[in-house]
C-alpha cells in the first residue's frame, strides 16, 4: 500500500501516480490505433491484392493471435524490468511493421506485418499493470477500467479517422495504391512520440524505478523470483483462468468486431467505406466512458457488498452483452444493426471494465502474471471467433454463435470465489485506503 495513491485527479500532472494514469492511456491508445488502422481500410486493400475470403479471415486471425503470446510475455516482462521499460521498448519496437506496412506487396507480406503490428495490443496489460501499481484498492478498479476504456477507444478512432485520412490522400491527388500505405505512417509516427515521452515522464511505481529500488535492497515487483515463476504461480491459479474465459467473451468480441464489422456493414448493407468506419468508430468510441462505468461501479459495489459483488456484476453484464449480440445478429436493416451494435458495445466495454476491476485482487504478489493470461484471454477468444467465422462463412451466423457463448462463459464470473482469510485481508486493505484517502487534501477526484 505504499506510496499508492487513493484518489484520481484527473487534472493533475506532477504526481508520479498520474503521469502513469495518462501515458499509460495514451500509449494504449496509440496501440490500439496503429493495431486496427488497417481494418476500416481492408475493402480496398481486398480489392488492390485479390483476396479470397479466406485469406482475409487469415488476417483477421493473424491480427489478433500474437497478442496472446505478447500478453503473456509482457506480464512477466512489467515483473521484472518494471513498466516503465517495457512500454517504451514495446512501443519504438512496434511501430518498425507498423511503418513497413507501406513496403508490402502481396498477401504474404501483408499477412507477415499484420501478424508482427498484432504484438502493440499487449500494450494493454502494461497499462493495467502500471495502474495496479500506482492505485489503492478503493479506486483501483475506477484507475485500471479508465485508462483501459480510453486506450480502447484508439480503436473506434482508427476506424473512424483512418477513412478521413485515406480520403484527403486521395483528394490531394495521391494514388489508390499508394494512399493506404501512406496513411499507415500517421499510427507509425505517433508510436515513436509516446514512447519517448514513456521513457521521460514515468517511473515503474510510487516509490521509483525497479533497477534503482532494488539496488537499495527494496523488493518490487515478482521480488526474488524471476517474472516467469510468478507467471507459473499465477498460472496455478484457477480464478485467473475463470477470468481467461470472460475476458474472451468481452474483449475477444470487442476485437472481432473491430476486424470484421467495417467489411459487413459494406458487404451486407451496401455502406460506403467512411459511413462503415464511423458506426464501426462509435461501437469503439464507447470505451471512452462505458469501461470506466464498469470499474465504477465494481468499486461502488465493493464499498457496499464486499469482493464477491465484483464476480456477481461482472456476470451480469455479460449475461446482458450475449443477449445484444444475439439481437445484433438478426437485425435486418442497417439502422437497427447499429443500434443494436451500440446496445451490446456498451454491455461489452462494461464487462470488460468489470473484469479488471477484479484482477487486482486475484494474487497481488504475481500482478504481472496474471494482468497477462488474463489480457491474453481476450486475444484467444478474438482467435477463436476468427476460426468460427472461417467454419461457418458468414459473418452473421458467427455473431449469433458468439453471443450464445458470451452467455455461457458468463458463469464462470460466478465461479471467482476467494477464501474467507483472503477477503478479510483484502477488506483491510481496503479501509486502510478509505482511512488515507479521508486524511488527504479535497481535490477535483474520482473515488
Amino acid at each position: 500500500m505504499s506510496g499508492k495513491a487513493t484518489r484520481i485527479e484527473l487534472f493533475q500532472w506532477r504526481t508520479p501516480h498520474m503521469r502513469a494514469f495518462h501515458l499509460s492511456w495514451l500509449a494504449f491508445f496509440v496501440c490500439f490505433f496503429a493495431w486496427f488502422a488497417v481494418a476500416p481500410m481492408m475493402p480496398m486493400v481486398r480489392q488492390a491484392f485479390g483476396l479470397s475470403a479466406d485469406q482475409v479471415a487469415n488476417i483477421t486471425i493473424a491480427a489478433v493471435a500474437v497478442t496472446v503470446f505478447g500478453r503473456l510475455l509482457v506480464g512477466p516482462l512489467c515483473d521484472r524490468l518494471g513498466p516503465r521499460l517495457t512500454y517504451t521498448g514495446l512501443l519504438l519496437l512496434g511501430s518498425i511493421p507498423v511503418f513497413g506496412m507501406a513496403l508490402v506487396q502481396g498477401y504474404a507480406s501483408f499477412l507477415v506485418m499484420r501478424l508482427a503490428i498484432g504484438m502493440v495490443g499487449a500494450g494493454f496489460v502494461i497499462t493495467q499493470y502500471h495502474t495496479s501499481v500506482m492505485f489503492a484498492p478503493n479506486v483501483v478498479g475506477a484507475a485500471n477500467a479508465t485508462t483501459a476504456g480510453w486506450g480502447n477507444a484508439g480503436g473506434g478512432a482508427a476506424q473512424a479517422v483512418m477513412p478521413m485520412v485515406l480520403a484527403g490522400l486521395l483528394a490531394l491527388g495521391v494514388g489508390r495504391a499508394l494512399s493506404w500505405r501512406a496513411a499507415m505512417l500517421l499510427p507509425g509516427v505517433l508510436m515513436v512520440i509516446v514512447g519517448l515521452l514513456y521513457w521521460r515522464f514515468t517511473q515503474d511505481c510510487p516509490e521509483g524505478n525497479y533497477r534503482q529500488l532494488r539496488a537499495q535492497g527494496v523488493t518490487v515487483g515478482s521480488g526474488k523470483q524471476g517474472g516467469w515463476a510468478a507467471f507459473r504461480q499465477a498460472a496455478g491459479n484457477y480464478r485467473v483462468w475463470m477470468l481467461f474465459v470472460t475476458y474472451a467473451g468481452c474483449f475477444g468480441i470487442e476485437l472481432f468486431v473491430h476486424g470484421v464489422a467495417a467489411a459487413y456493414y459494406v458487404d451486407r448493407f451496401g455502406l460506403n467505406l467512411r459511413s462503415a468506419g464511423l458506426a464501426v468508430g462509435a461501437f469503439g468510441l464507447l470505451a471512452l466512458f462505458a469501461r470506466s462505468l464498469g470499474g465504477l461501479a465494481s468499486d461502488r459495489l465493493a464499498r457496499r457488498h464486499g469482493l464477491s459483488a465484483r464476480a456477481h456484476l461482472l456476470c451480469v453484464l455479460m449475461l446482458c452483452e450475449g443477449t445484444g449480440l444475439l439481437w445484433f445478429a438478426h437485425a435486418t436493416g442497417v439502422g437497427m444493426a447499429v443500434a443494436t451494435m451500440l446496445v451490446f458495445g456498451l454491455f461489452t466495454h462494461l464487462a470488460c471494465g468489470a473484469t479488471y476491476a477484479l484482477v487486482p485482487f486475484i494474487d497481488r504478489k504475481v500482478l504481472g502474471g496474471v494482468t497477462g493470461i488474463v489480457g491474453a484471454g481476450g486475444n484467444v477468444g478474438a482467435v477463436a471467433a476468427g476460426f468460427l467465422l472461417k467454419h461457418t462463412g458468414s459473418v452473421q451466423v458467427t455473431f449469433a454463435l458468439l453471443g450464445g457463448f458470451v452467455m455461457v462463459g458468463s458463469l464462470c464470473a460466478l465461479a471467482v470465489r476467494f477464501s474467507n482469510e483472503h477477503v478479510a485481508n483484502e477488506e483491510r486493505l481496503y479501509q486502510q485506503a478509505l482511512q488515507q484517502g479521508r486524511a488527504a487534501a479535497p481535490a477535483l477526484t474520482i473515488n
